[in-house]
């Protein structure tokens, strides 16, 4: 029997499972088994805690989307992580530094029990983000769609739009998915934007389809219009699921604030 925990960071679900005695392991056929929401436990993503040997690293951070296929980042995600092994006794360090598949994120909770995370520094080099294009840009014409294409951790693609509620996100997504343009194909944020620091935001994440929140979403959101001067350096971005505060100025790390909540505990048999 393995111990689990469900979680979510604005209805961004997940089933958070401590694997730093390294003994667990889940096949891509589990993990679809188990996100399933009528017949498992359902979530997003399942996000194990595992021990690094890395020189001032606490944890390493493993994410695995609803279809079993592995990814480099869950901003959500890394604010349940941080309340995670602070409930479960698996550290007193604020902040926490955390190693994942696409380098350091640090977390740091606050009073309220809200986490902010420092997400890095984007990444705009097509190649490592990676996009077939002969150079950098603000924008990339993907399936007669213009969209700004970089790295927050995970490849995303945003794409400003008047109403995100009359979209046909689903259908728009899965192409520019499928675009030989995207070898590893991306998450695909519609942003429609309110004021200098507001926006509504809907994002269609690979592997998952939409989600009611993307933490790196989000952020990519804002970085792509603090790039093209329509967006000031903090911004509250409106998820189907809540709100969440980025903050980013152009050549700076950005930073991602929101709540992270339990949901329930519980043992599966794998």
């Amino acid at each position: 029997m393995i111990n689990f925990t469900k979680m979510h960071g604005l209805g961004n679900d997940f089933m958070v499972v401590d694997n730093s005695a390294g003994n667990i392991s889940f096949s891509a056929e589990q993990i679809r088994a188990l996100a399933q929401r009528h017949f498992g436990i359902g979530f997003d993503q399942l996000l194990m805690i595992e021990s690094t040997n890395t020189k001032d690293v606490d944890f390493r951070y493993v994410i695995y989307n609803s279809d079993g296929s592995e990814v480099e980042q869950c901003g959500n995600g890394a604010r349940c992580f941080a309340r995670f092994v602070r409930e479960k006794g698996l550290s007193d360090k604020n902040p926490i530094s955390v190693e994942t598949k696409s380098g350091l994120i640090s977390l740091f909770i606050n009073d309220d029990h809200s986490v902010r995370v420092d997400m890095g520094e984007p990444v705009f080099n097509p190649s490592d983000v990676p996009l077939i294009a002969p150079e950098e840009s603000l924008y990339y014409s993907i399936e007669g769609y213009e969209v700004g294409v970089f790295s927050t951790g995970n490849p995303h693609c945003v794409m400003i739009v008047d109403d995100v509620e009359g979209v046909d996100v689903e259908t728009i997504a899965l192409r520019i998915q499928q675009s030989n343009l995207l070898p590893n194909q991306a998450n695909i944020g519609f942003m429609q934007i309110i004021s200098r620091n507001e926006i509504n935001l809907r994002v269609y994440e690979r592997g998952s389809g939409e989600t009611l929140a993307c933490g790196s979403g989000a952020c990519a959101a804002v970085i792509h219009g603090v790039r093209i001067g329509q967006l000031d350096h903090k911004v509250t971005a409106h998820l189907r699921g809540g709100d969440a505060l980025i903050e980013y100025n152009k050549g700076e790390h950005v930073f991602l604030s929101g709540p992270a909540q339990f949901v329930f505990e519980g043992w599966v048999d794998v």
